[in-house]
């Protein structure tokens, strides 16, 4: 989903860029990716291990993709020179806080997931002091792959009401807004305005689950109050979740010299216009009415 929205945004910009899928590159193959990153200037790593779930009972496995792998491509661009943005998860803290999370707060992963992908951080910042970004994200949606917005709008054409958990609170972040910030951040690198280190790629504001639901129902011509609240407690799930991901965002201005992404209502607004979505919420309002 972002890496495909990183390529867009290249495309776009007319910056040439190459995109790797798993089937085209092993990360986990050291040979491998020191071919891969000869000869660029700037790689972003949007590849994961993003079964949150799963990794509770397959940590080893994730912790290859998203740690030692990670770590792979760190030495390969430490070697190559080659300036390195690798994607990562607020995950990664303990979830237990009551204001936004600083880029330097200690971190404690709650679930196997957010341990493997601490790994991945901690390579990035040991191999790469000044050319390594870390960048992390929340609570991702966008056109190219399954996400919560989209499967509120999909479920909004089968069932009356949908009960959604209002008690974990974070930023609603558009893939594709993330992917602008994303180039941005590689351009003020070769540049050489931004600082290597952990910044914050999230939507501004805050809000639930529940907030996030009924923001898309209404923007889409729907009735807001067919999502009913609900605790964690009601979906137990094998991995234990972050009670609170909001994260501060003062990197991009203090390390960057850029602005943080907007609110998350403003780029959730402009997510549900592009044609994907629009189609998604079109087929909800034909489905059911109301």
């Amino acid at each position: 989903m972002l890496g495909q929205d990183v390529l867009t945004v290249l495309k776009r910009a007319g910056i040439e860029a190459v995109g790797l899928r798993r089937a085209d590159l092993d990360i986990t193959d050291p040979a491998a990716v020191r071919a891969a990153v000869e000869g660029a200037t700037v790689v972003v790593n949007c590849a994961a291990w993003t079964d949150v779930d799963g990794a509770e009972t397959a940590e080893e496995a994730a912790t290859a993709v998203n740690g030692t792998a990670v770590r792979v491509l760190a030495e390969a661009c430490a070697a190559a020179h080659v300036r390195l943005i690798h994607v990562s998860t607020d995950y990664v803290l303990p979830g237990d806080a009551s204001e936004p999370y600083r880029e330097d707060a200690e971190t404690g992963p709650v679930n196997a997931y957010g341990r493997s992908k601490l790994v991945g951080e901690q390579a990035v910042t040991e191999l790469l002091p000044q050319d390594g970004y870390v960048v992390r994200t929340a609570w991702l949606y966008g056109e190219h792959g399954p996400n919560f917005v989209a499967t509120m709008l999909k479920l909004a054409a089968q069932r009356d009401t949908l009960d959604v958990v209002d008690d974990q609170h974070g930023q609603p972040t558009w893939s594709y807004a993330l992917a602008r910030h994303l180039v941005d951040l590689g351009r003020a690198a070769l540049k050489g305005w931004a600082m290597g280190g952990i910044y914050h790629g999230t939507a501004s504001g805050r809000t639930t689950w529940m907030g996030l639901a009924r923001e898309t129902y209404r923007l889409s011509g729907l009735d807001p109050e067919r999502i009913r609240p609900t605790t964690s407690e009601a979906f137990v799930r094998p991995a234990v979740r972050p009670a609170f991901s909001v994260l501060a965002h003062d990197a991009w201005k203090e390390e960057a010299g850029l602005d943080p992404l907007p609110d998350w209502r403003e780029q959730l607004a402009q997510a549900l216009a592009t044609p994907g979505f629009a189609a998604l919420a079109k087929a909800a309002r034909d489905g059911r009415t109301g």
